[in-house]
């Protein structure tokens, strides 16, 4: 591991201004993440600025009845939150089907939104990889690219981003709060995160320096079910091959509104908006659903080693829907 700075911030403002001065620095809370690409050497930050003791670790229900989730909330105080438990299940399963409950006391949920991928291209230095230098090119293609995208990749970048937690937000559609060099804002967490295009080393829109604050959900209504669905190699510790989180509104019999998202397929959370818009209003039957889901997978494109996804995805989103279909008031 190289050298590095290590400072902790007494403030939010602090925190941001110690990081605008460094080029090549970087927050620490949890370090779940970044501490492993900083032992492999693909990252390597001259400062690292802790940001674990700041005011941002609570969960807070707002009047509006939105829920407000601190940036250093631990994933395993959010997963058993009785709010989120109660009202956001879909959230609370995809929190506890990631890594192990060793890891959810420490990572946090601003860290849990930044996770990089784990192509196994990005994280060997010996390999030429365009998200970790780019105009190297990317292996992966003709290489091994089982759990790599399906939808949404281009020429320079087939990886997937890996947080379980970042599809159950993106069909509950958060909001992320941020301060930054250039003030606060607010950025929808289905916008947060990049697909490839040209840029592979872009993972989200955040700038140098911004800092995320916290998580809104906004209240779902009574009669809405959630759940989160995931596939994957082993039964713990293993990231997923597809995921879905899904939100369903069923009113006699016909689909009053429905969210669903995609992981393990795309370099970022996949909302399903094309299904999304073929069920709503229509009759929640197994055949609508399948409809649908075949509606939102006519774009994969998928590589000869996980052309399985497609129908993978397709079968999953399906039985997740019916799921909750049928436990629908």
């Amino acid at each position: 591991m190289k050298p590095f700075r290590y400072q902790r911030a007494d403030d939010v403002p602090t925190a941001v201004a110690m990081l605008a001065q460094a080029p090549n620095g970087a927050f620490l809370a949890g370090g779940t993440n970044l501490v492993d690409l900083m032992r492999l050497g693909v990252t390597t930050p001259e400062l690292l600025v802790d940001v674990r003791r700041l005011a941002c670790d609570r969960i807070e229900r707002l009047p509006d009845g939105t829920l407000r989730i601190g940036a250093t909330v631990t994933n395993s105080e959010l997963a058993a939150d009785r709010t989120v438990r109660r009202r956001y299940p879909v959230l609370s399963q995809a929190l506890l089907a990631a890594a192990s409950g060793q890891l959810r006391n420490v990572a946090t949920t601003g860290g849990n939104l930044l996770q990089r991928t784990r192509c196994v291209y990005f994280q060997d230095l010996t390999t030429p990889c365009n998200k970790r230098e780019p105009g190297t090119g990317c292996p992966a293609r003709d290489g091994h690219h089982r759990e790599l995208a399906v939808l949404g990749w281009s020429r320079q970048c087939v990886a997937t981003h890996p947080s379980d937690m970042a599809v159950a937000l993106a069909a509950l559609d958060a909001l992320v709060r941020t301060r930054g060099p250039d003030g606060e804002r607010t950025v929808p967490l289905t916008e947060l995160h990049r697909l490839p295009g040209d840029e592979p080393e872009r993972d989200t829109v955040l700038n140098h320096g911004e800092l995320i604050m916290a998580v809104d959900v906004p209240p779902l209504a009574r009669s809405a079910r959630s759940r989160y669905r995931k596939v994957r190699d082993r039964a713990s510790y293993a990231f997923a091959l597809v995921s879905v989180a899904a939100v369903l509104d069923i009113a006699d019999g016909a689909v009053r509104d429905v969210r669903i998202a995609l992981g393990g397929v795309a370099h970022k959370p996949w909302r399903a908006t094309t299904a999304e818009r073929a069920l709503r209003g229509a009759p929640a039957t197994a055949e609508r659903f399948r409809a649908a889901a075949e509606a939102e997978l006519a774009a994969a494109r998928p590589l000869p080693g996980n052309a399985f996804k497609v129908p993978l995805a397709r079968n999953v989103i399906v039985d997740t829907l019916l799921d909750l279909a049928e436990r629908s008031p």
